[in-house]
């Protein structure tokens, strides 16, 4: 047996101090059209409750006519709002559908003398033969699960999806490495005030690993060992006072495989990403230079993408131990190990070489050959390359540019130039010879070099660097220190485009002082 809406009246509102007192006013009115006086109190006290809980952004109010009673739904496009709280008003049943970009949250009042059979909400079937909800609750409980990889979120999500609609309670269960269990990764009951109650019931009672059911207290508890991949991962644990019928056990057992392996995925994706977040700073600097004479610079590193994918762009500072001291800004083509491969390569060689006592040239030179050695694995580099001299009258810079975007020299007097000529890619002719060009800074002069990151930061057809969109944002920073230089230009390439960028972003500030 399905059952269809007799009658079905739904209004949208904004949210906002008026918001409830015309959910009321609306739900006053379907009560009247429909003759519900006996439950009016109820269902204006519950339609208030639920649109209370809606976050703040406009949403629907359904009312529904079953026959045996009426149903409220509030209908709003957030997945991501706070976790909705049991209705006050006195509910045949309530409980939450989710969606992938949208949430109901639901309750029904029975109307006193009406005749009909109640059929379980999971096997209704929607309006215009659409099919059980049961599957549509099904479908969207897996999109839900699907659309996070934080392991930490998972949990969280099974909990709420099962509570209240498969069991009053419900507990997730990580297992630890030695495959024993752990207090509840998260817990969730449709009454908030018991939550503490259940939580201290649970930390005296061993979870079964392999499943089945058990009595705690009042409650009948099935255990759903949670599998994927030919291992166990955790479990979940569901507990109402009444006994899990098969129907039930069969639906909890579906949304169990589902979040198993949705919990798989945000486990392999975060040891994934933790991975690559650890390569990743063992190819940054691993110390600021400290003090140095005569300079104030600052530096800018933003790796692209939302793991912070390895390669890329790279940056240095670092003193050679003669009274000198090298910077680097880089940029590996592509990303992925191979492109750490060649970025670990460069930093590792720049260093070992400068304090080895070969200049700016020699060193690229050598690195040109140590990238083509690589074979297969080697990728391009684009590089500016430097040695900082303090002098009395400023610094002096020696320079090499392998290909890199150009460096830009800031005068006091607002002027922009470009001070360094840009010479062959590393990694790509074997023969070649770099040669050095010397630049002074002049106190109160400001360097700047930066990754194509930058440069080629993109809106629509237009390039940030298009007819000297570069030169013209450094020519704003006269007077500013390199920390404040570095700043503006990154807020600057940020602005220049809403979207998060596909590149890599390195900013190297020099300021002579």
């Amino acid at each position: 047996m399905t059952t269809a809406p007799r009658a079905l009246l739904a209004a949208t509102f904004t949210p906002g101090e008026t918001a409830v007192p015309a959910v009321r006013r609306f739900t006053r009115e379907v009560m009247t059209a429909w003759a519900a006086a006996p439950v009016l109190p109820a269902a204006e006290r519950l339609s208030a409750e639920l649109a209370g809980q809606a976050a703040d952004a406009p949403f629907e109010v359904v009312w529904s006519h079953l026959g045996y009673g009426v149903r409220v739904e509030v209908r709003q496009k957030d997945a991501s709002a706070a976790p909705p709280r049991a209705p006050q008003a006195p509910v045949e049943e309530w409980g939450v559908t989710f969606g992938a970009e949208h949430r109901v949250h639901w309750a029904w009042l029975a109307l006193p003398g009406a005749s009909g059979e109640r059929v379980p909400e999971w096997v209704e079937e929607e309006p215009a033969g659409r099919g059980p909800i049961w599957l549509r609750f099904l479908a969207d409980a897996s999109d839900l699960l699907a659309g996070t990889l934080d392991p930490d979120m998972v949990p969280a999500i099974i909990a709420q999806v099962a509570v209240p609609r498969l069991a009053a309670w419900c507990a997730v269960y990580i297992w630890n490495d030695d495959g024993t269990p752990q207090r509840p990764a998260y817990l969730w009951h449709a009454d908030e005030g018991r939550i503490d109650e259940l939580r201290e019931m649970l930390a005296g009672s061993p979870v079964p690993a392999d499943g089945g059911t058990v009595q705690l207290g009042d409650s009948h508890v099935f255990v759903i060992p949670l599998l994927a991949r030919g291992r166990s991962l955790g479990a979940m644990c569901l507990g109402r006072p009444e006994r899990f019928s098969d129907e039930v056990m069969q639906y909890a057992e579906d949304i169990a495989r589902r979040a198993a392996l949705a919990l798989d995925n945000a486990l392999l994706y975060a040891q994934q990403a933790a991975a690559n977040r650890a390569l990743q700073r063992s190819l940054l600097p691993p110390d600021d230079p400290g003090e140095i004479p005569g300079l104030d610079h600052a530096v800018v590193y933003e790796p692209a993408g939302e793991t912070n994918e390895v390669g890329g762009d790279f940056y240095d500072l670092f003193a050679t131990g003669n009274g000198t001291w090298r910077f680097a800004v880089g940029d590996v083509c592509g990303t992925g190990p191979e492109a750490a491969a060649v970025t670990g390569l460069a930093r590792h060689t720049l260093r070992l070489l400068a304090r080895e006592g070969y200049g700016v040239a020699a060193v690229l030179g050598r690195l040109n050959q140590a990238i083509l050695e690589e074979g297969e694995r080697a990728r391009f580099l684009t590089l500016l390359h430097g040695e900082i001299t303090p002098v009395e009258t400023g610094l002096e810079l020696r320079l090499v540019s392998a290909g890199h975007p150009e460096a830009l020299r800031l005068k006091p007097s607002g002027e922009v130039e470009t001070v360094v000529t840009s010479q062959s890619l590393l990694g790509v002719f074997p023969e070649v010879a770099f040669e050095a060009e010397t630049v002074h800074l002049d106190p109160g002069d400001v360097l700047l070099a930066v990754t194509d990151g930058v440069t080629e930061r993109r809106r629509g057809d237009r390039l940030l660097d298009d007819d000297g969109g570069l030169a013209g944002l450094f020519a704003e920073c006269v007077d500013l220190s390199a920390g404040a230089v570095a700043a503006r230009i990154r807020r600057a390439v940020q602005e220049f485009a809403p979207e998060p960028s596909a590149d890599d972003m390195a900013i190297v500030v020099l300021r002579a002082r």
